[in-house]
């Protein structure tokens, strides 16, 4: 298919707020043609324009394809006349957009998306982010900086700087998918003295945040280079670091022996524990239609964010549906044997909050890859309904993984899942306002049971 069909096609999208209006085109110029025969015929005036015509046309063709013929040339003729007309506006408004006026509608529809925070760090939080990005530009990535292993850890060492890996992530995931530089950040050097194992996207957030001398700073010109759809936040600009207590009274410390663990973790917490959160981060949570938690590691990626200074308070008040997508699969030295009304437990129990009043659970379970992911001591999360609904929290069931090489969260379904339950929410919020304004004695919604 040439690039140009693919230009005319781009114009069927949904949401673009065009095929509407042309519609609206057609049929008024259907019923400007009928009342201006109606008016002529009732001023006497009977022009034989058909009659004309078939005389004209009547050597060429059989007149009985006229009909369609003129149909199908009259919808042509008012789409492109309509289409080129918005092409010479657009121009003269804008020049350096005339070529990109279907993308100037994709982003307006995405301007009026819902306002929707993710909170956690990894792999996990970039998939949902990749998914999301296509509906709503009003995102905002809340990421754990937490992490000391890898390319992060040898920069936070060396340089002094907060960790990138999980920052690099989220702005590639949030990223022009066309845009080359993408690929840039992605790159990972794999020899080279000092530079084999780093991705060029952290010596490219080490050598901002050189230049700015403030690492929020150098996120904010990065995701101008990569012209982002939404913002990426850290959870705290302060240098933090992961304790937790196991099971059997030992301590480890460190994200990257802390995922190793061999006992199960009885307590997490954060090295300062009143690491001060960005105001940024608070002010979007208060604002957002929807905080989703996850999906990702509990204990290494989602937790650490909470367990900064006010943040799990801020998303307890926030007026939004609050969303954790629980994960898959255990995770060897972190959650094995965990449930997923074990993840949910954990979740509120650290946070001391009520952070959580939905779970999306995967609902069909890998098939493939089971026997291979027994072989590393990983099994599917089991989706205890009953478990999780006695702690006050409404299980979600979609079906949200992709199985190829590995065992995740796939993009598309899971932001479908998701935004499916934020639309379920806002329409129960309408419907609960409507009936609170039409009775005298509004009744309050029943509240969850309190966090043990």
């Amino acid at each position: 298919m040439t690039t140009n069909s693919m230009r005319l096609l781009r114009w069927f999208y949904p949401g673009l707020g065009v095929k509407r209006w042309l519609l609206l085109a057609i049929f008024g110029a259907i019923l400007l043609a009928n009342g201006a025969s109606r008016w002529l015929t009732a001023e006497g005036m009977h022009l034989q324009v058909n009659q004309i015509v078939d005389g004209i046309l009547d050597d060429f063709m059989p007149l009985a394809l006229l009909p369609y013929l003129f149909i199908g040339l009259g919808a042509i003729c008012i789409f492109f006349g309509i289409r080129q007309w918005m092409r010479a506006i657009v121009q003269a408004v804008t020049p350096e957009n005339k070529d990109r006026i279907v993308d100037v509608l994709l982003n307006q529809r995405l301007r009026r998306g819902y306002k929707i925070v993710a909170i956690g760090g990894g792999t996990g939080l970039s998939t949902l982010l990749r998914g999301l990005k296509r509906y709503t530009v009003n995102l905002t990535a809340v990421v754990t900086v937490a992490d000391d292993g890898g390319s992060s850890g040898r920069l936070q060492k060396e340089l002094g700087i907060l960790p990138p890996g999980d920052i690099r992530n989220c702005l590639v995931a949030l990223a022009d998918d066309e845009a080359m530089v993408t690929d840039l950040f992605r790159y990972r050097f794999s020899e080279g003295e000092g530079l084999l194992g780093h991705s060029f996207g952290n010596l490219f957030l080490a050598a901002m945040t050189g230049i700015t001398g403030n690492f929020d700073r150098a996120i904010k010109e990065s995701s101008r280079v990569l012209n982002i759809k939404g913002r990426v936040l850290p959870s705290t600009l302060e240098t933090i670091s992961l304790r937790a207590t196991l099971e059997d009274g030992s301590e480890l410390r460190g994200e990257t022996k802390i995922s190793t663990s061999q006992a199960p973790i009885v307590d997490l917490a954060l090295e300062p524990a009143n690491a001060a959160p960005l105001e940024e981060t608070l002010e979007a949570i208060e604002q957002a239609d929807a905080i989703v938690l996850g999906p990702g590691s509990l204990y290494t990626s989602i937790l650490p964010n909470l367990l900064v200074d006010r943040i799990a308070q801020a998303v307890a008040r926030a007026h939004a549906p609050k969303i954790y997508v629980c994960n898959v699969m255990t995770q060897p030295g972190e959650t094995d044997d965990y449930t997923a009304s074990r993840h949910v437990a954990e979740l509120l129990r650290h946070a001391h909050a009520r952070v959580c009043d939905y779970t999306i659970v995967n609902l069909e379970p890998p098939q493939r890859l089971l026997e291979t992911y027994a072989e590393g001591g990983q099994v599917p999360v089991e989706p205890d309904r009953d478990a999780i609904e006695a702690l006050g929290v409404r299980v979600v069931e979609a079906r949200v993984i992709s199985e190829t090489d590995t065992v995740r969260h796939d993009p598309q379904k899971l932001a479908e899942a998701v935004l499916k339950l934020i639309d379920e929410c806002v329409a129960e919020r309408s419907s609960f306002v409507r009936m609170a304004s039409s009775s005298a004695l509004p009744q309050p919604l029943k509240e969850a049971p309190p966090v043990a």
